[in-house]
C-alpha cells in the first residue's frame, strides 16, 4: 500500500473521528437543551394521572395528550435514567404547569411530588351535612353513597356507634384516589384524639360521667356560640343546669330532634313537641351529639367557667355575643332588650328596602 494512500485513508479517519465527535457534542448540547428548557404546547397549568402500571412511554404518551412538544422518547428514556426515575415513578396526580423542564417532571414523578386537595369540615355541621358535603367532593372515590348511617359506621369498625359529632372539624388534605372513607376514617380518628385530650385536662368537679357525654355537651356549645371565648361560659351555664337537675332548654336540640321538618324557624309548638332531643321537654343530656364540635368547644366545655349564669341570650347587636344573667328576673331583662334590638333592625332593614332609610335621597 502506497504512502499517500495510508496518508488519505489516515485523513478520512480523522475526519471521520471529527464528525463522530460534533455529532456527539451536538446530540450532548441538544440533550442538555431538551432537559433544561421548559416543554413547549403547556399554556395553562394540567393534571396528569399516573396510574398504576403505567410505564414510561406510557406515561410520555399522556403528556403528548396534554400537549407537551419536544424530546425524543430516547432522550426522555436516558434523562429517566439519569436521574433514577426509570422504573420509579409514582402513582398520582401531577401538576403540569408552565414553564416546567423535564427534567422537573421527571423529578415530580420519581418523588411522588402529588396534587394534594384540600376539605373541610365545618365546626357545627351535622352527619347528614358531611355526608353531602362528601358526596359533591368530585374527585374523591365514592364508597358511602349506597351505605345507611349504620353501615358507614361498621365500615369505619365502629359498628353501633351513632355517627353524629364523631369527626373532627378541620381541614384534611387528600389525593386523587383516595376515597370518601378514607377521609371519614381519618377525620374519626383525629375526633376520639382530641376528645381523649379533652377528657384528660377536664375539671375535676365535672358533672360529666363520661367522653360521650362530653362529646354531646360540646356539641351544643359549638352550636350555641361561634365566639370562642364565651364558649366556656356557655358551657359553665349548662354544667351549672346539669348539675341542679334543671333542664338545659337549648334551641338547637330541639332543632336537631325536628330534623327535615325544620323550616328555618322555631315555634312554640316546636318547643313543646316532644323528641328525644327536645331538652325543653326533657331533663338531661340528649341521647347523642346533635353536631360535630371543634377542638375548642370540647377544651372549653371540658373547662367550663364557673360564675353562676343559669341563661344566656343573643345581645342582637350582630356581634354574635351573648348577656349572661344569674336570675330569672335579669334574664327577662336581657330578653327584652334583645327584642328590641331584633325589631329596630327588622325595621330598618325594610325602610332601606322599601327606599327610606338613612342613606335614602
Amino acid at each position: 500500500m502506497s504512502r499517500n494512500l495510508l496518508r488519505r485513508i489516515g485523513v478520512l479517519i480523522l475526519l471521520l473521528v471529527l464528525l463522530a465527535a460534533l455529532a456527539g457534542f451536538w446530540a450532548w448540547q441538544r440533550y442538555q437543551a431538551f432537559a433544561g428548557i421548559p416543554v413547549h404546547g403547556i399554556e395553562a397549568p394540567a393534571a396528569l394521572l399516573v396510574e398504576r402500571g403505567d410505564s414510561l412511554p406510557v406515561v410520555l404518551a399522556k403528556l403528548r395528550a396534554l400537549g407537551v412538544r419536544g424530546g425524543h422518547e430516547a432522550e426522555w428514556r436516558l434523562l429517566a435514567r439519569e436521574m433514577g426515575a426509570a422504573g420509579r415513578l409514582q402513582v398520582g396526580e401531577y401538576a403540569i404547569d408552565p414553564g416546567m423542564t423535564p427534567r422537573d417532571i421527571l423529578a415530580a414523578l420519581r418523588d411522588g411530588r402529588v396534587v394534594r386537595h384540600a376539605f373541610a369540615i365545618i365546626p357545627g355541621r351535622t352527619f347528614r351535612e358531611l355526608r353531602a358535603a362528601l358526596a359533591r367532593e368530585s374527585l374523591l372515590e365514592q364508597e358511602i353513597e349506597d351505605l345507611d348511617d349504620g353501615a358507614v359506621m361498621a365500615a369505619l369498625g365502629q359498628p353501633g356507634q351513632h355517627p353524629e359529632g364523631r369527626f373532627l372539624p378541620e381541614t384534611y388534605h387528600y389525593t386523587r384516589g383516595d376515597s370518601d372513607l378514607d377521609l371519614l376514617r381519618r377525620a374519626h380518628a383525629a375526633m376520639q384524639e382530641a376528645l381523649d385530650a379533652a377528657w384528660a385536662t377536664r375539671s375535676d368537679d365535672s358533672v360529666l360521667g363520661s367522653p360521650d357525654e362530653l362529646l354531646t355537651l360540646a356539641s351544643i356549645v359549638e352550636k350555641e356560640s361561634g365566639i370562642a371565648s364565651e364558649r366556656p361560659r356557655v358551657a359553665g351555664v349548662f354544667e351549672r343546669r346539669l348539675r341542679i337537675g334543671m333542664k338545659l332548654q337549648t334551641d338547637p336540640t330541639v332543632i336537631y330532634g325536628l330534623g327535615s321538618a325544620y323550616d328555618g324557624n322555631i315555634r312554640r309548638r316546636d318547643l313543646d313537641t316532644d323528641t328525644p332531643y327536645n331538652t325543653y321537654t326533657r331533663g338531661g343530656l340528649p341521647p347523642t351529639p346533635i353536631a360535630m364540635p371543634s377542638a375548642g368547644a370540647l377544651e372549653a366545655t371540658a373547662n367550663p367557667i364557673d360564675d353562676g349564669a343559669l341563661y344566656f341570650v343573643a345581645l342582637g347587636d350582630g356581634s354574635g355575643r351573648h348577656a349572661f344573667s344569674r336570675t330569672l328576673a335579669e334574664h327577662n331583662a336581657a330578653v327584652v332588650r334583645y327584642l328590641r334590638r331584633y325589631r329596630a333592625a327588622r325595621e330598618a332593614d325594610a325602610g332601606t328596602a322599601a327606599g327610606t332609610g338613612p342613606e335614602s335621597p
